[in-house]
């Protein structure tokens, strides 16, 4: 676990960009052998946006970036870094970062994407309040964005109903106010990369989402609960003191089981999964900037972000608003 010991880094700005294109559990009936009663049991999804055709991951990250800019009154030439977490790319390089960076004018940024999964927004917080506490960066812009219209294998149906896109991004910056960001922890458990993956098989020219359900799902009601008490324990905190969770929004039934676990009440947290799906790296963003604007997070509040994904990766990040 890492405390932050240095200046207090704070929120300044919040946003999303949602995609107009909808796919509901009924348009879905009608691409694989599924039905809405089975998604929504299962998943919790009612529908999810997708990207259209001339969109890209650094055009939805873009979008997320001038309105989190704006929320925090500030121009892009104050930022000194662009972090951005995502798993769907326009290419493989240049990063998606530096596009955004380009398109922002942010002239005085350094720009560098992060992959971690669903993980990545957080990994990219807990990256950004690092630098801010430790005095390498005073002001950094966070995105979490993904287009995985064009990685999802849309003739599985176990995964193809899970996933949609969007962005959503953050600035912080250092602060001579109180609270700001305490703590975090990322872990890896390299073991179970085969669980969630993107890769190419005879179907498939382009590499598609491949997932192991069950195992992911057993994996994280497993693990996350103890992940987080341990982390709460070693920050001096219980979970019954988060006064609100931003929680990666998989799936609902995997909320519901680590919230039981954590003998927390829903009410603690927001869930926009039925609208959304999967985001992915976005998802976190999303959350956040939604909390935000129903006024949820309150000054004074203790929040706790809590990610898995992909690698499998796991992260926490404790911030007082």
């Amino acid at each position: 676990m890492i405390k932050y010991i240095g200046r207090s880094t704070k929120i300044l700005g919040t946003s999303k960009y949602i995609p107009e294109k909808i796919l509901t559990n009924k348009d879905f009936e009608k691409i694989v052998e599924t039905n809405d009663q089975w998604i929504v049991e299962r998943t919790g999804i009612k529908k999810r946006h997708f990207a259209a055709e001339d969109e890209k991951c650094s055009d939805l990250a873009y979008k997320a970036a001038i309105l989190a800019l704006e929320d925090a009154g500030i121009g892009p030439e104050e930022i000194d870094m662009v972090l951005v977490g995502t798993n769907s790319p326009d290419t493989v390089f240049p990063s998606v970062s530096c596009k955004v960076q380009g398109m922002l004018g942010a002239v005085n940024a350094g720009a560098i994407d992060i992959q971690a999964g669903c993980t990545g927004s957080l990994t990219a917080l807990s990256v950004a309040a690092s630098g801010i506490s430790s005095g390498i960066w005073d002001k950094v812009l966070v995105i979490g964005a993904e287009v995985f219209r064009n990685i999802i294998d849309w003739t599985d149906r176990g995964t193809c109903i899970l996933f949609g896109d969007g962005a959503g991004a953050c600035v912080i910056s250092a602060s001579e106010e109180k609270g700001g960001f305490i703590s975090t922890r990322l872990l890896a458990d390299g073991t179970g990369h085969e669980m969630l993956r993107l890769e190419r098989d005879e179907n498939n020219i382009t590499p598609v989402v491949k997932m192991k359900g069950n195992e992911v799902f057993k994996f994280v009601n497993t693990v996350m609960p103890k992940f987080i008490k341990g982390f709460c324990e070693d920050s001096e905190i219980t979970a019954e003191d988060i006064d609100f969770w931003v929680f990666h929004q998989a799936n609902t039934r995997i909320i519901d089981g680590v919230f039981k676990r954590l003998n927390v009440s829903q009410e603690k947290t927001l869930i926009n999964l039925p609208d959304y799906g999967n985001t992915s790296a976005a998802s976190l963003m999303i959350t956040l900037h939604e909390a935000m604007e129903a006024g949820k997070i309150k000054s004074g509040d203790k929040v706790c972000f809590v990610a898995f994904g992909a690698g499998m990766t796991l992260g926490v990040l404790l911030y007082e608003a």
